[in-house]
């Protein structure tokens, strides 16, 4: 069993990040500019910001913080959004998620350019990603397969198995594991709350996605013997031995499943890393215009 370290994979992609940067520096370039609303007090929303901000400076991004309290109204929050999609110097943008439940998610997605949506949630983006043309990709898919290229696990006729059908995990990452080239060519099973005997259909496959967002809901004798899992679930479970009272554990029960697997993730430091990461890659895309050219 190898573990999948999203700690170092993540750290050499700031690095390669951190050197673009230094080379546009040099050549009088803009520096990439990635701004953030944070609507509320929302104590994982606050870390999941915090650390974007922080990995920006450890890069050498510019970033931007737009804090509002958790009882602005939604029209405000288009007017900020409308905002930053209109100023020149910043390349790309979050609205970090979730919003308070006045607020329509839906309509805030909708309202945020294409071009600026870094975290992959927008339609047009989403679209051209599940016909295969250039798009920023949802950023937590993106860093699985990235994560997948760069330890060069095998997928090509492979069976995944993803567990959630979200908009943000679970249906991307079907489609990409799907896709033609590498890493994808696999035959993909999607499955869910619904899915009936999903302990049956995890046993065959190849490479499992949990995205479900249960803790350690995938058991070890869901898993065959040498398969790949990625472990996309945060979930902070009581423990009371533990100083905090509490620790973070994913959707699938680490201990028992890790001696089957060729690769696994760890909770922490695995796929949340390389989320984050993967979000600066589309942000230095965004900047280049790598994919939308005006």
């Amino acid at each position: 069993m190898q573990l999948l370290d999203g700690k170092v994979l993540s750290e050499n992609i700031k690095q390669e990040l951190a050197t673009a940067v230094e080379q546009i520096r040099q050549q009088g370039g803009k520096i990439p500019h990635l701004a953030a609303v944070l609507v509320g007090d929302n104590p994982a929303s606050e870390v999941y910001v915090g650390s974007k901000i922080k990995s920006c400076e450890q890069v050498g991004f510019r970033s931007s913080l737009v804090r509002r309290p958790a009882d602005i109204s939604e029209a405000e929050l288009l007017d900020i959004v409308r905002g930053l999609n209109d100023d020149s110097d910043v390349d790309g943008f979050i609205v970090q998620l979730p919003l308070p439940a006045h607020i329509n998610e839906e309509r805030i997605t909708l309202a945020i350019d294409h071009r600026k949506d870094v975290d992959g949630f927008h339609p047009i983006n989403f679209g051209r990603m599940a016909q295969g043309m250039p798009a920023f990709l949802p950023a937590t898919p993106f860093g699985i397969v990235e994560m997948l290229r760069r330890y060069h696990i095998e997928t090509a006729g492979k069976h995944c198995v993803v567990l959630g059908r979200s908009n943000i995990v679970g249906t991307p990452m079907s489609l990409l594991m799907s896709r033609k080239g590498y890493p994808g060519d696999c035959t993909v099973t999607l499955t869910h709350s619904r899915t009936r005997n999903i302990a049956e259909e995890v046993r065959r496959a190849d490479i499992v996605v949990a995205a479900i967002g249960k803790p350690n809901f995938v058991q070890a004798d869901w898993v065959k013997e040498g398969a790949v899992v990625i472990d996309v679930g945060i979930n902070r479970i009581a423990d009371p031995t533990r100083k905090s009272g509490s620790r973070l554990v994913g959707d699938v029960d680490f201990e028992a499943v890790a001696p089957k697997c060729s690769y696994i993730t760890p909770v922490p430091g695995g796929v949340g890393l390389m989320t984050v990461a993967a979000l600066l890659m589309n942000t230095l895309k965004a900047a280049r215009k790598e994919i939308y050219a005006d």
